[in-house]
């Protein structure tokens, strides 16, 4: 209780700045949705507190590496799927049941729209493990859902500064990016995702889309 306590008085406290909203967007621009993001493995726990089911526990650098070599060398999207994949699956597990457990719970007051138990289930996480990519990547999904962009975009340096291939993160930026008005960042941000993942099929759609865009504006 008293960390929570804890947890929650630092998130009240936070700079001020962090806290603000993002611009009107116009009605013309959908509301954020999980779909823009694909942020959440199906290889998440199941909500009995069950382990992340990962292919297999060791967490070894050199294992996800390795991950990443058959990423770039994937012959289909199929087998880019697959081993993205297991490179979620790697992510999701942070090496502490605790915090694991409450990733499971996160996520599924996220799908729920509780974005506020979502919350303060992630303070917890990132408190508990700061060194975990996923919490803070998944944190940022929920301002993201808020629409509270700035909190969201620290979230995701935060992400990359642990995990810079974190393509989930990458596209997250891009879509904030996008919908800020800033698409050359965004597209400079998607052509990375793809290139670390070039399985995205969103990021791919956003290419072609902001190229055509671009093309337009320069006739």
């Amino acid at each position: 209780m008293r960390l929570f306590l804890f947890v929650l008085f630092l998130s009240l406290a936070a700079p001020a700045s962090f806290a603000q909203k993002a611009p009107e967007l116009g009605p013309d621009v959908d509301a954020p949705s999980l779909d823009d993001l694909h942020s959440l493995p199906e290889s998440d726990q199941d909500e009995t507190g069950g382990k992340v089911v990962a292919d297999g526990r060791d967490e070894d650098q050199k294992a996800i590496d390795e991950l990443f070599k058959k990423l770039a060398a994937a012959e289909t999207p199929e087998q880019a799927l697959a081993i993205g994949q297991q490179i979620q699956a790697k992510w999701l597990d942070s090496g502490s049941d605790t915090v694991n457990v409450l990733m499971t719970r996160a996520a599924a007051a996220l799908r729920g729209n509780k974005y506020g138990l979502a919350l303060d289930l992630l303070d917890v996480v990132v408190t508990l493990k700061p060194d975990f990519a996923e919490g803070w990547n998944r944190r940022a999904t929920v301002y993201y859902m808020e629409q509270d962009f700035g909190r969201s975009l620290v979230d995701i340096e935060r992400t990359l500064a642990l995990e810079p291939r974190h393509w989930g993160a990458l596209s997250g930026l891009g879509i904030i990016q996008r919908r800020l008005g800033e698409d050359d960042k965004a597209l400079a941000t998607f052509r990375r995702a793809l290139e670390i993942n070039p399985g995205l099929k969103n990021a791919k759609e956003a290419v072609e889309d902001l190229e055509k865009a671009a093309e337009g504006e320069a006739i």
